[in-house]
């Protein structure tokens, strides 16, 4: 089975000098392809190098550019420049993360919606899709949304973690659904073992957003307490289990879904 895995923080500071390795460990487990994501200017530039720098033949790692709701107050004048010029780059294929986090708030909510319409913009006008992140913020997100779907190729909410009521209006949008080791969790994941099944195939797609949530079904558990994309197989019996599926169907649309929303090129 091949894997890929939309969201990974390989940028953190808890993968430093084991990028590497835990490129190579993803690949043993049929990760074949791996999205790095941006979540600032600094960090998406820095996760553009880790493509370049581990992934020699263009095939296999791929990243996100954008500025992430908690730092939408970095925000400025040039902030718009810098980001156009990254998206440029053959290795980024999504506008992002970007959206709206009115649990944490680092960033006051206007800011927020400020620079996520921003980036909506530079989506549109590149013809990028677009890689969504939200908390606490879904009413909102959508009216921001639905002024500008019509102009955006395509757009995923990342690690999904919602209610129904969330996950049908994104649907009704026509966005895709990113879901992460939180299906995993029996703590608070449990209400997306009865949604999971309501994603259409060619809209749903796999994630382990690692270093964070580490899927708690996993056995053995690393000592490092630390997630990595070679763990995404967890998350994919886990979804497989709660739509019906077999491990190896799920497997084929969540790949080929993810495989057509970034552009990516087929791996033998």
């Amino acid at each position: 089975m091949q894997l890929i895995d939309i969201g990974v923080n390989l940028t953190n500071s808890s993968f430093h000098d084991r990028q590497s390795e835990v490129v190579e460990r993803a690949r043993e487990a049929g990760v074949v392809q791996m999205l790095l994501t941006g979540t600032s200017l600094q960090v998406s530039e820095q996760a553009l190098e880790l493509c370049h720098g581990l992934d020699e033949t263009g095939q296999t790692l791929f990243a996100t550019a954008g500025i992430h709701p908690h730092d939408a107050n970095s925000w400025n004048a040039d902030s718009e420049r810098q980001l156009r010029q990254l998206l440029t780059q053959p290795r980024v294929r999504a506008v992002g993360e970007c959206g709206l986090d009115f649990n944490r708030d680092f960033s006051p909510r206007p800011l927020q919606e400020k620079a996520l319409e921003a980036q909506l913009t530079l989506a549109a006008a590149l013809q990028l899709p677009v890689f969504l992140h939200e908390r606490d913020a879904s009413a909102r997100l959508l009216d921001i949304l639905k002024a500008f779907r019509d102009q955006l190729p395509a757009a995923v909410v990342h690690c999904f973690t919602g209610e129904r009521q969330a996950l049908f209006a994104y649907l009704d949008l026509d966005l895709h659904i990113g879901i992460t080791g939180w299906i995993c969790d029996e703590r608070r994941g449990t209400h997306l073992h009865g949604l999971v099944g309501n994603i259409p195939e060619g809209r749903l797609m796999l994630e382990s957003d690692a270093p964070y949530l580490l899927p708690r079904t996993l056995r053995p558990k690393p000592k490092s307490g630390r997630n990595e994309p070679a763990f995404l197989p967890a998350v994919l019996h886990e979804v497989a289990r709660h739509r019906g599926e077999t491990a190896e169907h799920t497997a084929a649309h969540t790949t080929a879904c993810a495989r057509a929303f970034f552009d990516l090129p087929e791996v033998s």
